[in-house]
């Protein structure tokens, strides 16, 4: 079985997942990806690593997603938890139902992929980053489950990362403004200081960042890569 180190990824089929399966495969990782598109099938192919198609809300699924990792892997170095956009709408228009879906969407694929690869992570002192929003920390009435849920996996990310540091394990969220994946409105793009979307490889380059060495004293925290759209403090 390969030495090399091991990088789960989840919504790798496209956009920052995609990029962030592409620059841990360049910087020496073995990639085992998730998505429920067949696209993730054929990324894993191109990068030599291993995939599995599946719904990121479904527990079940993630948990053939670990499973299957670490049959074929064997160990488990860090994980980029990216997922979906969960519902939009008028802050008092949204149904019962779409707030549970932000639910399983946004924060409980954190938690329950935590939960299961935490025990690998401590064998090999680990990380996790986890693909947030900008909006987790300034809310956005166009996007007021994501607002919300992002504000929670802050909190978790803190929690989870002080409870794990005597272990050497980290975890951190990554704040995209809006990417390249996206389409470009010209409206938009006047609010970032940049003036441009960013590009996912930029996202990618972040990501490999704190799940790096250099990132070795970084935990619990959340960074910001928006083009100056949000406040600092």
């Amino acid at each position: 079985m390969s030495t090399a180190p091991v990088a789960m990824v989840t919504a790798a089929s496209r956009g920052i997942g995609a990029a962030c399966a592409r620059e841990l495969a360049a910087r020496g990782f073995r990639v085992s990806l998730f998505a429920r598109s067949e696209a993730v099938e054929a990324l894993a192919r191109e990068l030599r690593g291993r995939a599995t198609r599946g719904d990121i809300a479904s527990a079940a699924d993630l948990d053939r997603f670990v499973d299957e990792t670490l049959r074929d892997c064997g160990r488990v170095d860090a994980a980029v938890v990216s997922t979906g956009h969960p519902p939009k709408g008028a802050l008092l228009d949204i149904a019962d139902a779409d707030w549970h879906a932000g639910l399983d969407l946004v924060l409980l694929p954190v938690v329950r992929i935590a939960r299961r690869i935490t025990p690998a992570l401590r064998e090999r002192r680990g990380a996790i980053v986890n693909i947030s929003s900008f909006a987790a920390f300034e809310p956005d009435a166009r996007f007021p489950v994501s607002s919300a849920l992002r504000a929670a996996l802050a909190s978790f990310c803190k929690l989870y990362a002080d409870a794990e540091a005597r272990h050497g394990v980290r975890m951190n969220n990554l704040l995209p403004g809006f990417v390249d994946s996206l389409p470009v409105r010209p409206e938009v793009v006047t609010t970032i200081p940049m003036q441009r979307y960013a590009r996912v490889e930029e996202m990618a380059k972040a990501v490999a960042f704190l799940l790096s060495p250099d990132a070795g004293y970084v935990t619990g925290q959340n960074l910001r890569a928006d083009g100056g759209l949000t406040r600092s403090v």
